[in-house]
C-alpha cells in the first residue's frame, strides 16, 4: 500500500513538473526566466512546480484584463491626427506612439509646468472653485487632512452649487490610510468611487492593479496631471524647504479630452456609471501651439505602452535625453536603450533623489546603477528634499510627463497616465528645469558605486532581486 502511494505521488509530481515546465517554455517572455524556472522544477520537481504555480505564473495581467470584461471604453471623436514636421526625428516617434497608444496626436494644446504643491495645489483649487458644470478628480493618494481638507471643502462647495463632481481614489489609500478623504467627501454628498477594492487584501493581485493616475478635469476644458498626490507632505508653507518636491502640469486644448476619457473609463469600471455628453466632453478649443497626446498604460490590454514610448524616444534622441524619476529600477530593455543612446553620443542624464522615501527601492536602484554608468550615462543625486517628479525630455523639444516611474510597478503592474508633447513651450521649459535640477545635484560616479562596502553591495543586490515587485 505504501509503495503504491509513493508511486502515485511520484507520478503526480512528475506530471506537475512536466506541466509547469511546458507552461514556462511557452509563456515566459525572457529565455533566462524560463531557464531559471526549468532548473528549479527539475531540481525539486514537486516543490518546484508548486513554487512556479504560486510565483511564476503571471496572473496579474490575466486578472487585469478580466476586471474590465466587456466594458465599452469611451472615445471622443477626433478631427484628425496632427503630425510633427516629417523632417523631424520625432516624426517616426509620433507614429510609433500612435500605434501603441491607439490615440491621435492632437494640435492646439498648451502645457504649463507647476512646481510642487506650492504652485500646483492653488491652481487646482482655483480650477475646482471656478468649475460650473463638471469636475473629474482621480488621485492615488487623497488625504482628507492638511491641504487635502481644502480640496474636500472645495469639492463639497462645488457639489452644493450644482456642479457634477466625481472623485476616484485607489483602494490602497481608501482602505489602509486612516487619513483618506473618502468619508469626508461622502458625508458632504460628493460621489466617490474606490478603484478595484478587494475582498481579501492579501491576494496576490491586491498589491498590484493599482490606479496610480493623477487627473483633474474641470468643465472638460481644463486639465491637470503629473506626479502630485493630494498629500500634506508636498505642502508646507511654514517651511517650504522641507516639503517633498514634485512637478504637475496644467493642460488646455483638445488633449484634455484624453485625460477625461481615461477618467471616464476608470469611473465606469469602479462605479458602473457612464459619463457621457457635453457636460463632460464639450467641443474642444485650441489653446496653444503644442501637439499632445495622452498615453495610458496598465497591466491589461495597454501593457507596455509606456515602455515602447520611452524606448522610441531614446532611439529618436539626437543630442540629449534627460530623465527625472523618484524610483529607478529599469528592466534590461530600458537599460539597453539608455546605454545605446549614450554610446551614440547622446548626453543621457538620470536624476534621482539623494534620499528616497522608500529606502528598499533606493537600495535596488543602487544595485544596478553600474549597468548604466559603465556605458556613459550620467547619474545625479539631488541634494534637497525628496523629489517625486516623473519627467523626461529629449533634445529639449519632446517631453513625457505624468504618473509613471521607471520601475516594474509603474510600467507593468499599475494603471498609469502620461502625456507626450511635441513643440510649443513645454520642451524648452522642461529642459531648463531638468538642467536646474542637475545643477542642484551631485554626480554619482562608477567609482563611487564600486567602492560601496561589501555588505552594502550585498544588501543592494538582494533588493534588486525583488525589483519586479517593488
Amino acid at each position: 500500500m505504501a509503495d503504491a502511494l509513493r508511486l502515485v505521488l511520484s507520478a503526480l509530481a512528475v506530471a506537475a513538473a512536466l506541466a509547469a515546465s511546458g507552461h514556462a517554455l511557452i509563456y515566459k517572455r525572457e529565455a533566462r526566466s524560463a531557464a531559471l524556472w526549468l532548473a528549479v522544477i527539475c531540481l525539486v520537481p514537486a516543490a518546484g512546480a508548486i513554487l512556479y504555480a504560486l510565483l511564476g505564473v503571471n496572473r496579474v495581467r490575466r486578472r487585469a484584463v478580466a476586471l474590465r470584461g466587456d466594458m465599452v471604453r469611451y472615445r471622443t471623436p477626433s478631427a484628425g491626427a496632427a503630425v510633427p514636421d516629417p523632417a523631424s526625428p520625432f516624426a517616426k516617434l509620433a507614429n510609433l506612439v500612435g500605434k501603441v497608444s491607439g490615440r491621435a496626436l492632437l494640435a492646439g494644446n498648451s502645457l504649463e509646468m507647476l512646481a510642487g504643491g506650492a504652485q500646483a495645489y492653488p491652481a487646482m483649487l482655483e480650477a475646482i472653485e471656478s468649475a460650473r458644470r463638471s469636475i473629474m478628480l482621480a488621485s492615488y493618494i487623497f488625504h482628507g487632512d492638511g491641504i487635502g481638507g481644502r480640496f474636500v471643502e472645495a469639492l463639497a462647495a462645488a457639489h452644493r452649487r450644482g456642479v457634477e463632481v466625481r472623485v476616484l481614489i485607489d483602494d490602497v489609500n481608501a482602505r489602509f490610510s486612516p487619513r483618506n478623504a473618502v468619508k469626508p467627501l461622502r458625508r458632504a454628498g460628493v460621489p466617490v468611487g474606490v478603484f478595484n477594492p478587494t475582498v481579501i487584501p492579501a491576494r496576490l493581485y491586491a498589491a498590484n492593479l493599482r490606479n496610480h493616475r493623477k487627473v483633474l478635469v474641470a468643465d472638460g476644458r481644463l486639465g491637470f496631471t503629473g506626479g502630485l498626490n493630494i498629500d500634506r507632505r508636498y505642502w508646507n508653507p511654514e517651511a517650504p524647504g522641507r516639503a517633498f518636491l514634485d512637478t504637475h502640469f496644467r493642460l488646455r486644448g483638445p488633449a484634455v479630452a484624453h485625460l477625461a476619457e481615461v477618467f471616464a473609463d476608470d469611473w465606469q469600471f469602479a462605479t458602473g456609471e457612464a459619463l457621457r455628453g457635453e457636460r463632460w466632453f464639450p467641443e474642444p478649443l485650441a489653446a496653444g501651439e503644442s501637439l499632445a497626446r495622452g498615453v495610458e498604460a496598465g497591466p491589461d490590454e495597454s501593457l507596455d505602452r509606456l515602455r515602447w514610448t520611452i524606448i522610441g524616444a531614446l532611439n529618436a534622441a539626437q543630442s540629449s535625453a534627460r530623465i527625472c524619476t523618484p524610483y529607478f529600477i529599469p528592466d534590461s530593455a530600458l537599460i539597453s536603450a539608455l546605454n545605446a543612446a549614450a554610446l551614440r553620443g547622446v548626453e543621457v542624464d538620470i536624476l534621482l533623489p539623494g534620499r528616497s522615501d522608500l529606502p528598499h527601492v533606493q537600495w535596488a536602484a543602487w544595485g544596478q546603477l553600474w549597468q548604466v554608468l559603465e556605458r556613459g550615462c550620467r547619474v545625479w543625486a539631488s541634494l534637497g528634499p525628496f523629489d517625486h517628479s516623473k519627467l523626461m525630455a529629449v533634445d529639449g523639444a519632446w517631453a513625457l510627463v505624468g504618473s509613471a516611474n521607471w520601475d516594474a510597478r509603474s510600467l507593468r503592474l499599475n494603471f498609469e497616465l502620461d502625456v507626450e508633447c511635441y513643440g510649443g513651450g513645454l520642451g524648452p521649459a522642461l529642459e531648463a528645469l531638468l538642467l536646474e535640477k542637475r545643477a542642484n545635484s551631485r554626480e554619482v560616479t562608477l567609482a563611487e558605486v564600486d567602492a560601496r562596502p561589501f555588505l552594502v553591495k550585498l544588501r543592494d543586490g538582494a533588493a534588486r532581486v525583488f525589483a519586479p515587485y517593488l
